[in-house]
């Protein structure tokens, strides 16, 4: 749809086109992280284990959405990870002290992500 086309729209109909666009630009991004990003595959593959497992291995609604939603934020804060480091890398190729800082802390940001999944999964697991 063009741009003018879209503004002729009445308002509900460009609130919902907003939302197929915004959906679609996720995909795009879902799909793109997954061609490029090794992590991101092994996590996501980590969900596809876990998801099942989380759901069978909860009692109430309140534990399988702690089990599943932990490896979703880890999914989370690998996807903000690499958005960070890809605009680290367009900024410039060559290394500099910020730079270098900005990738650590995003992958600090995962780390402490998959703390917490590791922890919450022992936590449930060995309560119950």
């Amino acid at each position: 749809m063009a741009k003018a086309d879209y503004q002729k729209l009445n308002q509900p109909m460009r609130s919902v086109m907003r939302i197929v666009y915004a959906c679609q630009w996720s995909i795009k991004g879902f799909k793109s992280t997954l061609k490029t990003e090794e992590a991101f595959r092994q996590e996501v593959l980590l969900l596809i284990i876990l998801a099942p497992l989380g759901y069978w291995l909860g009692e109430t609604g309140i534990e399988r959405s702690l089990l599943i939603g932990t490896v979703l934020i880890v999914l989370i804060v690998e996807l903000l990870n690499s958005a960070v480091e890809t605009v680290v890398d367009r900024i410039s190729d060559e290394h500099h002290k910020l730079s270098g800082k900005a990738k650590d802390q995003g992958s600090a940001a995962v780390f402490v992500a998959l703390v917490l999944a590791v922890m919450t999964w022992l936590l449930i697991i060995i309560g119950q």
